[in-house]
């Protein structure tokens, strides 16, 4: 089905060009590898630009026609938000700190006040001026040094994640000479005021591979730690009592933590406890002992706890023990209490434990679906907890809750301008029945007035990757969807975390195929529901969430009238066997190791790139970026020209290239509604509902 009038123009054909695969005893050719080149400093790198750029052309002209409601869209959702606005301000260590927007401004202020909301404002970052004249810019970690009077803050100018760091004094406003390149952007600060510790990468792979030690004025840094195994992300970070640094080791299954005293950066990290097999373990230092959150021996997480002078595994002592149907996600710890972050039925419930009484209790939402989480808390000895609270219709609200006397103060509620009244729409929680008959939840939003009949469209988005959960949040991009009869469903996939940590283990590795098919069965569940059809239902993921786009096209290319893949994992196979790509390595606990022949063969049966054949393929929009560090441009360029030569129908398929950002896409706060423009008149034109 293809309402819309598109115009009938011939699009760009890539070159075929012979590279043969060979591994395990199969050959396989991928004639579209030389657009590798770019990224690869190759010869044919021209060329790869010259594809990208009349794909763009191809692009700009297909959708020429939509070009006034791209523009009434963004308009549109630019005027839900409000320009000259101010975060809720937070304390720590003599300070509140907070971030301001000024009336037609990208970006932002970094403020803080001495003591006292009344006192004068210090601008700590004028991100607005910084950014001034620059394509992308993007502020990366920053830190405060124990004597308040120095910041050290980090900067991206490429969209690649490679940080440069600076110091700057917040006494006289000068940058120091320091100058710290190509890091993770995760300044900390030792507490004598003259020492950094931060995260090297390498330039190539874009790996975390080094701790490094810096001294203020010192030209050459010291190397604290290296990381061997490159399947492992490393970190630094400090403790929120300030008494200790930590060094993060870990790959998906296992992890292992060092540590030093704040007070002492001249020392060395001990470890804390040595890795063990397939055990995850982070680590909580409260005032007399250290809790040890873990999976060891306990799927959905238990928390330990120990001396804070032995703290190796026979010293762990049961804290939290483990439930089948609660998952732990994290802790936040006060000196007096401790907040527990968990999920049951794969809902978020805050625990609030009393330290002295063990006394335990629960922070109430109130709604049938929902997304809450622990906020900034950097006050150790506060006895109010920040958290956040939102819902497909109740806008980001953050709240203050008083462990003590158990009550809770609305903060702020993120305002929508134009006059949005959340009684206007719905949401439910819905369940589908995969094929082997696990429940699926689904979050679902629509406009009063919504008719099950079959008739409406419905989009439907999905991640189900590395055990992120994709909770039921509010954005105000989405109503301009739902205003003009759209429904939204998210889809709680395995393969994400929601209803627990097997949830994860079901949907990677070699039961990635549960996550595409638990989404396919979503589809078909809600036509079955008449919440629409397959001419009326699309899809939308971003990532690994494009990798599932190409699963479910290939799958199931009928269910769909239309998909949009943003920055999409598609070339599986070929980029897991090449550890010059960035992350490569350190996925193999996701996706396997296709060095090994079984895990080769399963993900070649899913992979999108190699699964393109000669058929029908719904309508697509695919995006990317030439700078993308997570996902590189050449992924989802190859897929689309393969596309391109397969596909027996006349459905329309889209790339869109932005020549000058990365994976996240733009970095100013109105820019990337361009492109949520682009996509939502791409959904509205395949709906036939432009003018």
């Amino acid at each position: 089905m293809n309402k819309f009038p598109w115009p009938l123009i011939t699009p760009p054909k890539a070159e075929k060009k012979e590279h043969i695969r060979d591994i395990h005893g199969e050959k396989v050719n991928d004639p579209y590898y030389w657009m590798y080149d770019f990224f690869g400093k190759g010869p044919e790198s021209d060329q790869v630009v010259d594809y990208l750029n009349a794909e763009n052309a191809y692009l700009k002209e297909m959708m020429a026609s939509t070009d006034a409601i791209q523009a009434e869209l963004f308009e549109e959702m630019k005027g839900r938000i409000k320009e000259k606005d101010e975060s809720v301000p937070y304390y720590s260590n003599g300070y509140y700190y907070y971030s301001r927007t000024d009336e037609g401004k990208q970006y932002y202020k970094y403020c803080r006040k001495k003591a006292s909301l009344d006192a004068e404002e210090e601008v700590l970052l004028d991100v607005d001026q910084m950014a001034d004249g620059k394509a992308y810019y993007a502020i990366g970690g920053s830190a405060i040094s124990e004597n308040n009077k120095l910041m050290a803050f980090a900067v991206d100018e490429v969209s690649r994640r490679q940080y440069t760091i600076y110091v700057k004094n917040l006494e006289t406003g000068e940058l120091l000479a320091d100058e710290i390149k190509n890091t993770e952007g995760d300044p900390v600060w030792a507490n004598d005021n003259q020492t950094l510790f931060y995260t090297n990468k390498n330039p190539r792979t874009l790996l975390s591979e080094k701790i490094m030690r810096h001294k203020l004025g010192q030209e050459k840094d010291d190397l604290v730690y290296k990381e061997k195994d490159k399947s492992n992300y490393i970190g630094v970070g400090k403790s929120k009592n300030g008494q200790w640094i930590f060094i993060h080791s870990a790959a998906t299954v296992s992890s292992e933590i060092r540590l030093l005293d704040a007070n002492k950066p001249e020392e060395e990290f001990r470890v804390f406890q040595t890795r063990m097999k397939e055990v995850l373990y982070d680590v909580t230092p409260l005032a007399d002992r250290f809790l040890i959150f873990t999976n060891e021996n306990a799927e959905n997480f238990k928390v330990m706890e120990c001396p804070l002078d032995h703290t190796t595994f026979e010293k762990w002592k049961e804290y939290i023990p483990h439930r089948e149907d609660v998952l732990i996600e994290g802790l936040e710890e006060f000196r007096e209490f401790l907040v527990v972050q968990q999920r049951r039925n794969g809902l978020t419930e805050l625990e609030v434990r009393n330290l002295a009484t063990g006394k335990v209790h629960f922070i109430n939402f109130g709604e049938a679906t929902y997304d809450a989480g622990i906020g900034k808390n950097a006050d150790y000895e506060s006895k109010v907890l920040r958290f956040s609270y939102t819902s497909l219709i109740t806008p980001s609200s953050v709240y203050d809750y008083n462990l003590e006397k158990e009550t809770k103060v609305l903060m702020k509620q993120q305002e929508v301008l134009g006059g949005y009244d959340q009684n206007e729409y719905e949401t439910e929680r819905l369940y589908a029945t995969s094929g082997d008959g696990i429940k699926i939840p689904i979050s679902i939003v629509y406009k009063k007035g919504f008719k099950k009949d079959g008739s409406n469209a419905l989009l439907l988005y999905a991640y189900g990757s590395y055990g992120y959960s994709m909770d039921a949040s509010f954005r105000s991009i989405r109503l301009s969807l739902l205003d003009r009869g759209f429904a939204f469903a998210i889809a709680h996939i395995r393969g994400g975390q929601e209803m627990g940590r097997k949830w994860y283990l079901d949907g990677k590795l070699m039961k990635k195929r549960n996550t595409f098919t638990d989404f396919i069965d979503c589809g078909k569940f809600l036509i079955q529901e008449k919440f629409t059809s397959t001419d009326h239902l699309y899809a939308n993921g971003g990532s690994a969430g494009g990798l599932l786009m190409g699963a479910v096209a290939n799958m199931a290319p009928d269910l769909f009238n239309g998909l949009i893949a943003d920055v999409p994992f598609v070339d599986v196979v070929n980029t897991m066997l090449d550890e010059n790509i960035p992350l490569t390595t350190n996925e193999y606990d996701e996706w396997g190791n296709p060095n090994e022949k079984e895990a080769y063969e399963y993900m070649k049966a899913y992979s999108p790139y190699e699964n393109v054949e000669q058929k029908a393929y719904p309508n697509m929009l695919v995006t990317t970026g030439l700078h993308d560090s997570q996902v590189q441009y050449f992924e989802p360029a190859k897929w689309v020209a393969k596309l391109r030569d397969m596909k027996t129908n006349d459905t329309v398929l889209l790339l869109h290239t932005n020549m000058e950002f990365g994976h996240g896409g733009a970095s100013g706060r109105f820019d990337f509604l361009k492109d949520v423009a682009l996509d939502w008149a791409f959904l509205l034109a395949l709906e036939g509902k432009i003018k």
